[in-house]
């Protein structure tokens, strides 16, 4: 199976996952480079972070910046649940209705949403100076998503990082491996929603600007409003590519 036929970043996981349960990497051990993975299995070095943020994000891998002996992604533990499972519902989620995922994404990603908010507030009422969460991420996939001469290809891997980015910044483990999970899945049914438009840069330019409101309310402290527009952004496109009626 090619590159080409599945995501960069799972070529890099499944690579990974085989080491570890055949013995080839073991707790202790470390991650060969970014630059080196990324030759070897023919993929971008952004795929390799990604795949590494994943692996960190199930407890596998810890990672450590600068240079030296200590720098770099270092074995914690083996993929006795965490990574097989995650591995499982990627697969599984192939061949999921697309119904399904759409619901899924509505009860995850607005309450992430909300939640997010929550923690705004209660970071301002708490500590005026500081404004928790960590947004920053959030913030440059947008200005990114903003480059002018983006192929959809390229602006719709930014738009999957965003809602993951999101997810990552509220911190809860089991959506993030969830919504990690499920990325493929979801991308896959957003492309194919793309030959359904009337026009690309029409959607493309609203999605930009509904990404920028749920990423205001967010800061405003506001859970409702980006519960809902959250809910209206996936509702909205789905309905728009007539994969799904939208939800009420």
């Amino acid at each position: 199976m090619t590159v080409d036929e599945r995501r960069a970043w799972e070529i890099v996981l499944a690579h990974i996952e085989d080491d570890l349960l055949g013995g080839r990497l073991k707790p202790g051990d470390r991650l060969p480079g970014e630059r080196a993975l990324a030759t070897e299995l023919g993929v971008g070095r952004s795929s390799v972070r990604e795949a590494i943020r994943v692996l960190e994000v199930l407890g596998l891998v810890r990672t450590n910046v600068g240079s030296g002996p200590t720098a770099g992604a270092i074995i914690v533990a083996l993929p006795g649940g965490g990574m097989s499972a995650l591995m499982r519902l990627q697969v599984a989620a192939q061949g999921f209705p697309v119904a399904d995922i759409v619901k899924t994404r509505l009860v995850l990603e607005t309450a992430v949403a909300a939640e997010l908010a929550d923690a705004v507030l209660s970071a301002a009422l708490l500590h005026p100076d500081r404004r928790d969460p960590d947004l920053g991420r959030c913030a440059q996939l947008l200005d990114a998503m903003d480059a002018p001469g983006l192929s959809e290809d390229e602006f719709l891997t930014l738009d999957a990082a965003f809602h993951l980015s999101l997810a990552e910044a509220c911190g809860n483990q089991v959506v993030i491996a969830t919504m990690a999970g499920l990325r493929s899945a979801i991308e896959g049914y957003v492309r194919a929603g793309v030959e359904r438009l009337a026009s690309w840069p029409d959607t493309s330019a609203r999605l930009r600007a509904e990404h920028r409101g749920i990423l205001a309310a967010i800061e405003a402290a506001d859970p409702t409003g980006a519960h809902d527009l959250v809910h209206a952004h996936i509702s909205g496109y789905y309905a728009e590519t007539r994969l799904t009626p939208a939800s009420r």
